[in-house]
């Protein structure tokens, strides 16, 4: 693996969803999340890394340095003893004294040594917060929810056999353009987690790519649009991330009727950055 990254960054994703469902509320029958004081779309940072943590695994399975840590079916103290059997430690509860445990979990698992992770359970491995940190996407304008009835042919049991076909529900969204923003510190990379040029390089690439590997017909039509990576020159960064984040506009072009493509949107980004920035885009 390459060097810890030594320069700070700010990204802007956009992303857009058609006839389906980004990212279901389970307390509100899996409806699409949404602001209920502005109506406005809302898809969690969880979700997000989510999506990155499996496109990565998808390309890198477990290869060293890149196994995942949060994944389906795993139980997490099973994760930390791998950290204890390495270092031939009998696996405790207590904060650990010893840093190489935190140093192992950061060198082999990816989304750790990313997104940081809390590993105090019964075996105990610390905590560690990561370099990169996402905040929750949101759409640009208020999103419509939509509930729409299906039917089935088939019946899943014998009581049901008499009545032919089975009725259910879908929730989507008809069209939403979302906006979320990242941070990116050289410090904590640096400090402690070791998040290096080529996980950088990787994590671009997922951001990306995340949606084209995670279709299905609840989700519709989900496509990352444009990501905006503002480059600064120096560990500790030339300015504040608001001064960059309000560098990207997006702005409504069609009038009254409802959005219903990225046609219906502007994107601009001003490159009259702070001396220091380097504007980078990557769609």
């Amino acid at each position: 693996m390459s060097e810890p990254i030594k320069n700070r960054y700010e990204f802007v994703l956009l992303f857009d969803v058609e006839n389906g469902n980004p990212n279901g509320d389970p307390d509100m029958g899996n409806m699409p999340r949404v602001d209920p004081q502005t109506g406005h779309g809302i898809v969690t940072d969880v979700c997000l890394k989510r999506k990155v943590r499996d496109y990565v695994e998808m390309v890198k399975g477990d290869a060293p340095g890149y196994m995942i840590y949060v994944k389906s079916g795993v139980v997490l103290n099973d994760q930390h003893k791998k950290a204890y059997d390495y270092l031939g430690i009998e696996p405790s509860s207590k904060k650990p004294k010893d840093s190489r445990l935190t140093k192992f979990m950061c060198d082999n698992f990816f989304d750790i040594r990313t997104f940081g992770a809390v590993m105090t359970t019964d075996v105990n491995c610390g905590q560690v917060r990561g370099p990169v940190q996402l905040n929750f996407a949101r759409s640009i304008d208020p999103i419509f929810q939509q509930e729409v009835t299906i039917t089935r042919q088939a019946v899943a049991n014998e009581r049901d056999a008499e009545k032919g076909q089975t009725m259910g529900k879908k929730q989507i969204v008809p069209y939403a353009l979302y906006r979320a923003e990242g941070y990116i510190s050289a410090h904590l990379a640096q400090k402690t987690t070791g998040f290096s040029e080529d996980d950088l390089k990787l994590f671009w690439e997922s951001l990306v790519n995340m949606f084209e590997h995670d279709h299905s017909a609840s989700r519709g039509k989900l496509s990352a649009r444009k990501l905006i990576v503002f480059k600064h020159d120096t560990p500790l960064g030339c300015c504040q991330s608001h001064i960059l984040f309000d560098k990207v506009k997006v702005e409504r072009v069609s009038g009254d009727r409802p959005p219903r493509s990225i046609g219906d949107y502007k994107v601009a980004v001003d490159r009259d950055v702070p001396a220091g920035v380097e504007v980078i885009e990557f769609l």
